[in-house]
């Protein structure tokens, strides 16, 4: 998934909250070994009084693209100080609070956001972005808590579902707002609407879930019977589009994680020109083994 100047397809901002908040391996040290993240430091110069909105907002832009999110907050900030009609400042603090985990707050500036703009698409797309990661984080606290993982509930997935459609009748172009959507419906189930969405976004950009699916959908599905059904889902729609090479890398990893229905492919039709490669016969032959967890 590929970030935009303003925007966020979720699982490039799902890809910085795992790294954020994840264990890392000591370096040079056994493998069996791990070290804590350290917290969020400041490593720039405070904001200059003197500075411009500009300025400020291009050196809070650095900064944010070098993961130094407090300081990026800080110049941000001074930005919107500077210039407190700007929807476009207050969407890049929202977009720095979420990198932060920091969810109310970056709710909080994408509705001044759109307060200022209500045609706004970046903003209400990562509003809906917002809900979705508030929404999985309690899935995510149930299951750790030894829930069963049923039925994602529809909660603010609903909401998150509102949004990407407000942006996307705003933008109808944007892959990205495709993909969230898609990515919306896949955590309720809802896997026909799912398809529905990611093929819009594949058509629209035949590189999209190359830029999101390592670490997006993949990485919040509650378990791996549900990782196999995105993946199929996906060596689906690649098949359809011609994109054979994709469409047996996502089968493969489908199959990894168990997928439990392998002999649809026999029947579904946009897997015609695969089932053709010669790749596809070796595929199924030597079936992989899959991961357990």
């Amino acid at each position: 998934m590929r970030l935009r100047v303003g925007c966020f397809a979720l699982p490039a901002v799902l890809a910085t909250l795992f790294c954020s908040a994840a264990l890392a391996s000591t370096q040079g040290g056994p493998a069996s070994q791990v070290q804590v993240t350290a917290p969020l430091a400041r490593h720039a110069d405070a904001p200059s009084a003197e500075a411009t909105a500009e300025e400020l907002e291009r050196k809070g832009d650095q900064l944010r693209g070098n993961k130094n999110f407090l300081d990026a907050l800080d110049y941000l900030r001074a930005a919107a100080a500077k210039s407190p009609k700007n929807p476009k400042i207050l969407n890049k603090i929202g977009i720095v609070q979420l990198q932060m985990i920091r969810y109310s707050e970056a709710r909080k500036s994408f509705e001044a956001a759109l307060r200022m703009d209500r045609g706004y698409a970046d903003a209400h797309n990562n509003l809906g972005v917002d809900y979705y990661l508030q929404e999985s984080a309690k899935l995510a606290a149930k299951l750790r808590a030894g829930a069963q993982p049923n039925l994602w509930s529809s909660g603010d997935f609903g909401r998150a579902i509102k949004e990407y459609r407000k942006a996307i009748k705003l933008q109808e172009d944007s892959a990205s707002f495709y993909s969230n959507l898609g990515t919306a419906y896949f955590a309720k189930k809802d896997f026909g609407k799912a398809v529905e969405s990611y093929s819009r976004a594949l058509a629209l950009d035949p590189d999209v879930f190359e830029h999101t699916s390592r670490v997006g959908v993949a990485a919040q599905t509650s378990s791996p019977g549900d990782r196999a059904e995105y993946f199929y889902l996906l060596a689906r729609m690649y098949a359809k589009s011609g994109a054979t090479d994709r469409s047996l890398s996502y089968l493969r990893r489908a199959m990894e994680d168990g997928y439990k229905d392998i002999n649809k492919i026999f029947r579904d039709d946009e897997f015609a020109a695969v089932r053709n490669d010669p790749r596809f016969s070796a595929l199924i032959n030597h079936k992989p083994t899959a991961i357990t967890e």
